[in-house]
């Protein structure tokens, strides 16, 4: 089959790979009817992730038509269209049975590697390096999908993949990080990132109830989008002082709740980006943390900071004193996917259009030029989608 593979950084490849197998009896075999480009797949893009191998299938976010079924799926049927959470969970462990999915015990077998990083393991991730389990993506013609009673999710014939495509991932994510956020209704939020997780989080922000959102960005493309599909106020992060910006939106007392939707690859400006630049070529800073010190900095006394960016190290020159002097609350992780699809599918059967970041269609062998469009953010260029066989 084709996929998309790793060999390196800003190195991807459309190529011919073996086809994949049914491993254990609760499995299924997908084949893929789309899948997409997502802004943490620009990490795996800049080298950022560790244990990365070349001729990795990349690729977590994707759904399609199942094909083979293994001797244990019972939920599951040889024919059903599913969406497939980018978290791989065994429906059984102690954090899957309270609804922490993406914390799963048993579906990452390279968990003692994270073990030594963080303490204990999240699960395992689809295409997501052999830190989390080495399994294989799904920006390819066709995916084994492990756990399929638990991590399937079939959609009903008649709604169209780029409705729901995204509930793999990055609609969920936008939406636990509003949910993060313990929207009472009436809120000022300000998120840094207007991508695509971004924009979900500025959606989902408005559906819980939140009266203003601004958005921080650097792309014209981006903060356009925002302010035309969402409604919502806009900051440039290079024109506009975004801290007395956002003091001057709120009165004087600051966003009740800033979300960094940017993670460890933001870009900041001056000499705390120049700084930041020489640690991580030192390799004693791995994450720069720009937009989450503008997010501490920013936020309200008793507020919440909100972090579904991607972080995967350390950084350095973390405000713990904002942190602690303002009594802030700060919650992040990987998304609990499961948790929310039924909210979510019922929003998209209620009118929510969950299509409307896609700005780039193309196909698998598209995909080396696609990445490099995505990361440089040419041609406006916001949310990739992939068709294989197109």
């Amino acid at each position: 089959m084709k996929a998309v593979t790793w060999h390196g950084k800003h190195d991807v490849r459309t190529e011919t790979v073996e086809d994949p197998e049914i491993l254990d009896p609760n499995d299924v075999l997908l084949k893929v009817t789309s899948t997409a480009i997502c802004g943490s797949d620009l990490h795996l893009y800049a080298g950022s992730i560790p244990e990365m191998r070349s001729g990795d299938v990349l690729g977590h976010e994707f759904m399609g038509e199942v094909v083979e079924t293994g001797a244990n799926v019972s939920r599951i049927k040889k024919g059903q269209r599913v969406v497939v959470p980018f978290c791989i969970a065994c429906g059984e462990c102690f954090f899957c049975k309270h609804g922490q999915t993406s914390l799963c015990d048993n579906t990452n077998p390279d968990a003692p590697k994270v073990e030594e990083l963080y303490g204990y393991s999240g699960s395992g991730l689809f295409g997501y390096s052999h830190l989390f389990g080495g399994y294989a993506g799904g920006q390819a013609e066709y995916v084994r999908v492990p756990h399929a009673d638990v991590g399937c999710y079939v959609i009903p014939d008649g709604v169209e993949d780029e409705q729901v495509l995204f509930l793999t991932d990055i609609f969920p994510t936008g939406y636990q990080a509003a949910d993060n956020c313990d929207l009472q209704g009436g809120e000022t939020v300000a998120i840094w990132g207007a991508g695509p997780v971004g924009l979900f989080a500025a959606l989902s922000c408005k559906l819980l109830g939140a009266e203003r959102v601004v958005m921080i960005d650097r792309i014209p493309a981006r903060l356009t989008m925002a302010r035309e599909k969402l409604d919502v106020e806009t900051l440039h992060l290079d024109e506009d002082d975004v801290y007395e910006r956002l003091r001057e939106i709120t009165d004087g007392r600051g966003p009740d709740c800033c979300i960094d939707a940017v993670g460890l690859d933001a870009h900041g400006t001056g000499i705390v980006q120049a700084y930041d630049t020489v640690k991580r070529m030192l390799g004693t800073e791995t994450d720069n943390g720009t937009a989450l010190r503008q997010a501490i900095t920013s936020c309200r006394k008793g507020g919440v900071v909100s972090v579904p960016g991607v972080y995967g190290g350390v950084m350095d020159k973390y405000p713990i004193g904002a942190q602690f002097g303002k009594a802030l609350r700060m919650i992040g992780g990987q998304t609990h996917v499961h948790r929310y699809l039924d909210t979510l599918f019922e929003h998209v059967q209620n009118g929510v259009d969950a299509s409307f970041p896609i700005t780039h269609r193309a196909s698998l062998d598209e995909a080396s030029d696609l990445y490099e469009t995505f990361r440089t953010k040419e041609d406006e260029c916001v949310k990739c989608v992939m068709t294989p066989g197109a």
